[in-house]
């Protein structure tokens, strides 16, 4: 009988077993579980995420009841124990380069020109209880702090560290690649100098808010083109600098431009590019609204808030295993063409895991093998052995 791999074989597919493998053997992530390999973990925590199992008995007992399908999936029967162990001591960087991977297969698929690029800089909290005794307060939340660059144009997210809630965003930020011809769009929270020039010398562009705080001063005003329409208005669009001491640690060109919503609240935007149209940098900003529905969709749809293990790694790993899900999730959408929307698309995967169909179907049954065999064709050929 022909062979038919199951939904969660399927979504495993573009994970590369040579790749993961020379990743595990650079941070030696199997040096302390011979019996418990690092793919078997990986496998054992995806299907943790799309199944909602929230403990580690619930991960336990459901997956060795399938244990038909281990042999296929290239793992095996799971202790609660070892699952723990490994997810104490296990490197969570193993799990982070492979997200990595996975998100170079979904900016592949989408490229455009320089000038269109986009990425937007934000982080989320993830709150952790007292249990935790580990984690640390910002003053409103206690726990971490998931820290993504985001790609709206090719649905790709790029995590760029996970940290405590007590770290500074703009820290995170400016640890990031620049890349020549990107739009940098990020809240005021981003704001530092240094990196400011840093990206306008690597020839990128950004787009944030300023600090109330921050002093600028007058040089021009633009002429207002096109200064009503959409949702917004556009009020005042000046080049601007910096008024205070930090003058010599930005000394670029700025602009800031003064609009309005159709709800009526007022922004204000600041940014070096110098050639756009105001109306297409406060679209741009806009855009940034898109890493907020993302952050919604990750903890709304994945298992982000109740953690297999208290110990920070333990965490990290979670945090980073949601991401390979949701990437997963999207590279299959994809490359089926599949038409529902990925919130459907994600609940159909967990009522369907170990069920042989295919992605593209994934919302109808299998099919029936037939009570009758068909009528065999008139120009096939026929052997009748005595």
């Amino acid at each position: 009988m022909r062979f038919s791999s199951s939904i969660f074989g399927r979504l495993l597919e573009p994970l590369d077993r040579r790749r993961f493998q020379a990743v595990v053997d650079r941070h030696d992530a199997d040096a302390y579980d011979k019996s418990f390999r690092s793919w078997d973990h990986l496998v054992a925590m995806i299907f943790a995420q799309f199944s909602g199992a929230t403990s580690l008995r619930g991960v336990e007992v459901a997956w060795n009841a399938n244990a038909q399908h281990h042999y296929h999936l290239g793992s095996g029967a799971l202790a609660r124990s070892t699952l723990s162990d490994a997810n104490g001591r296990r490197p969570a960087a193993v799990f982070a380069e492979t997200f990595a991977m996975l998100a170079g297969q979904l900016d592949r698929r989408s490229r455009r020109e320089g000038g269109d690029l986009l990425r937007i800089i934000d982080s989320t909290p993830i709150p952790l209880g007292v249990a935790y005794d580990w984690a640390r307060s910002n003053g409103r939340i206690r726990g971490m702090k998931m820290h993504v660059a985001y790609d709206p144009g090719a649905d790709r997210p790029e995590v760029l560290d996970i940290t405590h809630a007590n770290v500074n965003d703009a820290q995170v930020g400016r640890g990031g690649h620049i890349e020549p011809g990107v739009t940098y769009v990020f809240d005021k929270g981003y704001c530092h100098y240094g990196w400011w020039a840093d990206i306008d010398a690597a020839g990128a562009r950004f787009v944030t808010r300023p600090k109330t705080t921050m002093r600028l001063q007058v040089r021009r005003r633009r002429r207002l083109e096109a200064a009503h329409g959409d949702d917004l208005t556009i009020l005042a669009d000046q080049e601007v600098t910096l008024a205070s001491r930090g003058d010599s640690k930005l000394n670029i060109p700025l602009r800031r431009i003064r609009i309005k919503r159709a709800s009526g609240e007022r922004l204000i935007l600041l940014t070096n590019d110098m050639e756009r149209s105001a109306r297409d940098i406060a679209h741009i900003y806009k855009a940034r609204w898109n890493i907020e529905l993302l952050f919604r969709w990750i903890k709304q749809h994945l298992r982000v808030r109740a953690f297999l293990g208290r110990s920070q790694n333990a965490v990290r790993l979670q945090l980073y295993t949601a991401m390979i899900a949701y990437a997963l999730l999207r590279i299959a959408a994809t490359n089926n063409r599949v038409a529902h929307p990925i919130l459907r698309y994600a609940d159909l995967v967990a009522c369907c895991l170990f069920e042989r169909r295919t992605l593209a179907a994934i919302e109808k049954p299998p099919p029936n093998n037939p009570r009758r065999p068909a009528a065999p064709s008139p120009d096939q050929m026929s052997f009748h052995y005595a």
